[in-house]
């Protein structure tokens, strides 16, 4: 297999990684897309959003391979990965036999195993109607990764979980309908949505869609793509077949901008695509929910990080 090919016609698959003070781990991610093992070829660009840990500079020395392209700011995960898409040519009106057959959204706290982007490709040549997909992701303590299959946040789910119903039934097709913790973590099916940490996205469904929306800074962004991918007519699809390892939270953990990003993505979510056709009485209450226990968990996670300030 060609590690890249600079000529984004002849690609099958452009990977972009978006970085953030995950030296070590991207080094990992990257040795394991590095051994992957298949006959397509694929080019990755890291896209650094203002990392201090000099993680560009380990790109550049131990993978020449590899694109990286320093962000002028950290505007965010959905403003990097439009950076990285945009270096493939996608979603500037580009004739589609100049770009990659698929682009891959890929975090750096992730690795994968050598077949694991070759069977992918698989899936999606072998399903030419689905516009998206994503494999299993298990968590270091061996659970899955409750994201990597998900429904769209419908208002009443937002209650469900809000009522902490979804853990009380996490076996109940309604109250569980978010996570669809109600199916066997090994049954491959069709889903609304996968999850920004391994993404797979047709080149055709990419260019339909259109770019990540970048109101979202961080969290939110992939249901986002997802909904808009689903409305231009493609199906996703969550393939457990293929198991991707995922170190959950590496960049964001204690980060009381990242908390407060979290539940902005659920405010911007609901306002974007449910304001609408939701009783006004409802969405106030889910907007109020949103912003209180934004507000208690932002508060707690800033607590949290000034008692450990105050130990060291």
């Amino acid at each position: 297999m060609e590690d890249y090919r600079t000529e984004s016609a002849m690609l099958d698959l452009a990977i972009v990684i978006v970085n953030y003070n995950t030296r070590d781990l991207l080094r990992a991610c990257l040795r394991s897309v590095y051994a992957s093992e298949g006959d397509f070829a694929y080019h990755v660009t890291v896209v650094d959003n203002k990392s201090g840990d000099g993680s560009v500079e380990m790109v550049r020395t131990e993978f020449p391979q590899a694109r990286v392209i320093p962000a002028p700011h950290n505007g965010g995960f959905a403003y990097a990965n439009n950076i990285g898409l945009q270096a493939y040519g996608f979603a500037q009106g580009k004739p589609p036999e100049s770009l990659p057959r698929y682009a891959l959204l890929l975090n750096p706290d992730t690795e994968v195993p050598p077949t694991a982007l070759a069977e992918m490709l698989a899936l999606m040549d072998s399903r030419p109607e689905l516009g998206a997909s994503g494999p299993r992701l298990i968590l270091p303590d061996g659970s899955l990764d409750k994201a990597c299959r998900r429904a769209f946040p419908s208002p009443m789910s937002f209650v469900y979980r809000g009522l902490g119903l979804s853990k009380l039934f996490p076996d109940h097709p309604r109250f569980a309908q978010y996570n669809l913790t109600y199916l066997p973590e090994d049954e491959e099916t069709e889903v609304d949505s996968v999850v920004g940490a391994f993404m797979l996205v047709r080149r055709e469904a990419l260019e339909a869609a259109g770019l990540l929306d970048e109101s979202f800074f961080m969290y939110g962004e992939d249901l986002d793509w997802a909904y808009r991918i689903k409305q231009a007519g493609w199906k996703i699809w969550y393939y457990p077949r293929v198991v991707v390892y995922h170190h959950k939270g590496a960049a964001s953990r204690g980060n009381v901008k990242v908390r407060r990003a979290f539940y902005d993505a659920m405010a911007i979510f609901v306002r974007k695509h449910y304001k609408s056709q939701t009783n006004p009485l409802l969405y106030a209450a889910i907007m109020a929910g949103i912003a209180l226990k934004g507000g208690v968990d932002v508060g707690l996670t800033w607590l949290r990080g000034r008692k450990m300030e105050v130990r060291a």
